[in-house]
């Protein structure tokens, strides 16, 4: 009877534990990453009663949670990719709304601006003309300011994101280091802690959603967590921590990196997968060089409207003065270029040389002795060396890319470094200086005048100067005649008939067509410059042309039309080129561009990852139908071993009964 008591009580046991483990499932159906858990069970040692052995009944083997290391690791590895991509679709999205918009884009007021100079060249005298070109100016310049500060709060909050989501890794690191101990301490006789195990792995899927990871289990049950390439976060109960500091290269910008108490090692170029990576990727494939771009269109749009104006002449006969402000102002030369490393004794600055050269790149300077140097262009590694003047002196590092570097030598250390970024701050620093509408240069700096004694039917067109020319010795005196000594060959005087010694290509000219003639000026200052103008017609000996100084040229529009010429011209980039509109629309559709893919991507990523979800949930997810199922069979089988118990009292009722 004792053995059939024992059995019953055993199956009420299994049957009880096993109802248990059922309700324990029903009530975490809801819970975050709980893995359902299934009580197994196995036959007790039998007896051997001399014919054979006879079974004792059975027992709970373990409580097992349902699991599969593949479809975790899968889940974990798809979860932080999808972090990355929407987090980096997060802050593209913004800028693309940013570069796109009407009215916060770039492009209507370049519009507007060149709309302005049309009008102000059909009207060269007029002073409310001249007055809406600048205040289009200064839009276009406040537009240029508008981005930039929208670019800067953007990084300004990916840096802010950056340190919070740091600082959600080392919390969430620190539980799992926990954890960890925990299981550690729970499993030491091999007892199964179920419920940390979820909770372990619930919080390394958190920590996936921020950083990419790669986790390897370890004998006593617990993890090793590895970020990057192989950098160790978590190891057992040990916790790294992750920090944010300036970075070494670029003091504007922030690192991240990883400490174990002793040592500090920066991993932001190693890092893989999460939310702190599409912050990161976002910052260095898409603001930074949305930074400099932006830069440099500025760049080139004010040097370029400077350059143009400096050789034309205002209402006072004076040569044009900036639009803008120079771009080689001394200051933002000096905010081009900071050190990178120890404390700089000497003095550099950056100065453009060739705005339509400028890249999208910044730039490493690094001395490995005192006169040596190499300059890296950091988008593709390229280098140039070279060798500076010994200390004290004033040297140039020359960058074919459009830029030098303007040295004051005060003695350079080996290892020194030094950051250059000749366009990231372009945008911020274009400003409109020129306030007097008089001061447009609009007219041409020269003038041709046919002599009213000439007999021929010879005539030049208006001149015009190709090279760069705001020579002042031409405002006092006339720059040359030209005195034809017979209908082909002619020759150049001063404005006192004095010959003077001008190249000029062609003379002698073919009567009757149409001659493009280029002449080589050097004027009384030394200052050389190229006046280009079409003679046609059959001139006569004698004829005299005067190209002289356009002085009261007030209804000149010639240097106000080639300022609306810049419009189309291919003024920004190297080789061929692009104007300023299409500059401007390539980055919008860069930016465009990448945004789609971005949306695509994130889409795609969102997919896998809830396939990744539906896959560990049909394993280890809690199914009510069969929780409940589950228990109408363990119910069963609890009232059939109450049935046994009773059955065996009854039968020791019936034996007691015998003896009476």
């Amino acid at each position: 009877m004792a053995d059939l008591l024992n059995i019953g009580l055993s199956g009420l046991r299994v049957s009880q534990t096993s109802l248990s483990v059922t309700g324990h499932n029903i009530a975490n159906v809801n819970t975050s990453g709980y893995s359902r858990q299934e009580a197994t069970q196995v036959a007790t040692t039998p007896l051997y009663v001399g014919v054979g052995f006879l079974g004792s009944g059975a027992e709970t083997d373990s409580i097992r949670r349902i699991t599969s290391d593949i479809l975790v690791s899968q889940l974990r590895e798809n979860t932080f990719v999808n972090a990355e991509q929407g987090a980096f679709r997060e802050q593209i999205e913004q800028l693309d709304s940013l570069l796109a918009n009407t009215t916060t884009g770039l492009t209507p007021a370049i519009t507007n601006f060149f709309k302005a100079i049309q009008t102000g060249a059909e009207d060269p005298s007029s002073i409310p003309s001249r007055q809406l070109i600048l205040t289009e100016a200064g839009g276009i310049a406040s537009r240029f300011n508008t981005i930039n500060d929208r670019l800067d709060q953007q990084n300004d909050l990916v840096n802010q994101q950056t340190r919070t989501v740091t600082d959600q890794i080392n919390r969430i690191a620190q539980s799992v280091g926990d954890y960890n101990d925990a299981i550690a301490k729970a499993e030491v006789n091999n007892t199964p802690a179920n419920d940390l195990h979820d909770a372990r792995e619930e919080a390394l899927r958190d920590l996936a959603e921020l950083v990419g990871i790669t986790v390897t289990p370890q004998d006593d049950n617990t993890v090793n967590v590895f970020v990057g390439t192989g950098q160790p976060l978590i190891v057992g109960a040990q916790v790294n921590t992750l920090g944010v500091v300036p970075s070494a290269n670029d003091p504007l910008r922030q690192d991240i990196v990883l400490s174990d108490g002793t040592s500090t090692q920066a991993i932001t170029n190693l890092l893989t997968g999460g939310e702190l990576t599409g912050l990161l990727r976002y910052r260095d494939e898409v603001l930074d060089p949305a930074f400099n771009e932006i830069g440099r269109l500025a760049i080139v749009f004010a040097d370029t409207m400077n350059q143009q104006l400096s050789e034309g002449l205002d209402l006072s006969d004076n040569f044009g003065a900036n639009l803008f402000r120079d771009i080689n102002d001394p200051v933002l030369m000096q905010q081009r270029v900071f050190p990178s490393t120890n404390a700089a004794t000497s003095s550099l600055e950056v100065e453009i040389t060739n705005a339509g050269q400028l890249t999208l790149s910044d730039y490493r300077l690094e001395f490995s002795s005192p006169t040596n140097y190499t300059l890296t262009r950091l988008s593709d590694g390229v280098q140039n060396a070279g060798v500076i003047p010994v200390a004290p002196s004033t040297a140039s590092v020359v960058s074919p890319d459009g830029f030098q570097i303007n040295l004051t030598n005060n003695g350079f250390t080996a290892g020194e470094r030094f950051y250059v970024t000749p366009t990231r701050e372009g945008a911020e620093q274009i400003e409109q200086v020129l306030q007097q509408p008089e001061e447009l240069a609009f007219a041409a700096p020269l003038r041709g005048v046919s002599d009213l004694a000439n007999r021929g039917s010879g005539a030049i067109s208006q001149p015009e100067v190709v090279s760069p020319f705001n020579s002042p010795d031409v405002v006092n005196n006339q720059p040359f005649d030209i005195v034809f000594t017979d209908t082909q060959n002619f020759s150049f005087v001063d404005n006192s008939g004095n010959g003077l010694t001008i190249t000029a290509v062609p003379n002698p000219i073919v009567p009757g067509q149409t001659n493009a003639v280029t002449v080589d000026v050097t004027d009384g200052g030394g200052n050389t410059y190229q006046v280009t103008m079409d003679i046609t017609g059959r001139p006569m000996a004698g004829d005299r042309f005067t190209v002289e100084f356009n002085q009261n040229g007030s209804s000149d529009n010639r240097n106000a039309l080639k300022l609306v010429e810049l419009e189309n011209q291919p003024t920004t980039l190297s080789g061929a080129g692009v104007n300023y509109a299409d500059a401007y629309g390539e980055l919008v559709e860069k930016v465009g561009t990448r945004t789609a893919q971005s949306r695509v991507d994130s889409q795609a990523a969102t997919t896998i990852l809830t396939q990744s979800q539906n896959a560990r949930d049909s394993l280890s997810g809690v199914n009510m139908d069969e929780e409940a199922a589950n228990l109408i069979r363990f119910e069963n089988a609890y009232n059939a071993s109450a049935q046994v118990i009773s059955v065996a009292r009854s039968l020791f009722d019936t034996l007691i009964n015998t003896f009476r």
